[in-house]
């Protein structure tokens, strides 16, 4: 005797999805073939990425070796030359000082070196596939919903074909970063381009400027704002990875906060938290300043 809901027949009652043999089958398939692939080029893969741990061991170990002293200096002294702001420099020193006294000033060194090479990356990335989206339609109908998957994509899921290919280790924690935090960076400065006014551009070509020069001169300073916006959105979103990324190796604040949580201990995250608040504003109070600085000199070179 069929069964009925809502009195309606068995057939509209079950969604007709696939049965589970078959989804079953075709997930083993899938997942073997997936890793087949990696073993065959799993050469290849650590070649490859051999340059960015030795790139991250390098700086890492820099900023955690080094007397903090000396960190805290130099880290002043840019977070200066990019401002040129005593107040941030005061406020940096003082978050500064606030996470060495609660004895995080280790963990913040290895979180500030991983942020800093994915940031790096990101912007290298994320800075001329812009600037092409920019410049071409079809390029931007392309990227817009590759970017539409990366940034609505749960944040876990970037750590599963990452650790496949990749293993766990830091490396793998930063890639899955640098996928996290690169699609501001793309969106915000196609935009800034594109967001340039007509009669610019126009007057540009008028006076017989090439592409290059019209992108390097006109199209880049007049987007700086827009484009310091998607750095500033690439670091908070780095931050904000690192966390994550703890689950496959990645160390510093983010494992704190991975085993407080696992663990219930409230103090040890709002701490390990605070450190990373205070790098997020540090880093996103200079990058503005720059920015600021950086146009005010730019419209200055060309009155």
């Amino acid at each position: 005797m069929a069964t009925t809901c809502w009195g309606l027949p068995e057939a509209l009652c079950a969604f007709p999805a696939i049965d589970n043999t078959t989804m079953r089958q075709t997930r083993q398939a899938i997942d073997t073939g997936f890793r087949g692939l990696v073993r065959e080029w799993s050469d290849v893969i650590d070649a490859a990425t051999a340059p960015l741990q030795s790139f991250l061991n390098v700086l890492e170990h820099s900023f955690v070796d080094a007397p903090w002293v000396i960190v805290l200096a130099v880290l002043l002294a840019v977070v200066w030359a990019a401002s040129r702001s005593w107040k941030t420099v005061i406020g940096a020193a003082l978050a500064m000082f606030a996470i060495g006294w609660v004895g995080l000033w280790e963990d913040t060194m290895v979180t500030l070196a991983m942020v800093t090479v994915c940031t790096v990356f990101a912007v290298a990335l994320g800075l001329p596939v812009g600037i092409f989206a920019a410049r071409s339609d079809r390029v931007q109908s392309v990227v817009n919903p590759v970017l539409d998957v990366m940034q609505t994509m749960p944040s876990f899921v970037y750590l599963i074909p990452v650790v496949v290919i990749f293993g766990i280790g830091k490396v793998p924690g930063m890639i899955a970063v640098v996928i996290y935090a690169v699609p501001p960076m793309i969106r915000l400065t196609s935009l800034g381009i594109r967001l340039v006014d007509r009669e610019v551009t126009e007057a540009a070509d008028a006076f017989g400027s090439s592409a290059r020069q019209k992108l390097w001169n006109v199209q880049l300073p007049l987007a700086l704002p827009t484009i310091m916006t998607g750095v500033n959105q690439t670091i908070m979103m780095s931050l904000a990875m690192v966390v994550v990324a703890s689950m496959v190796g990645v160390g510093g604040l983010g494992r704190n906060v991975l085993q407080a949580i696992n663990n219930q201990f409230f103090t040890i995250g709002f701490l390990n938290g605070f450190a990373l608040v205070a790098i997020a504003i540090i880093f996103d109070r200079t990058s503005q300043a720059f920015g600021k600085r950086l146009q005010k000199h730019r419209e200055a070179g060309h009155e």
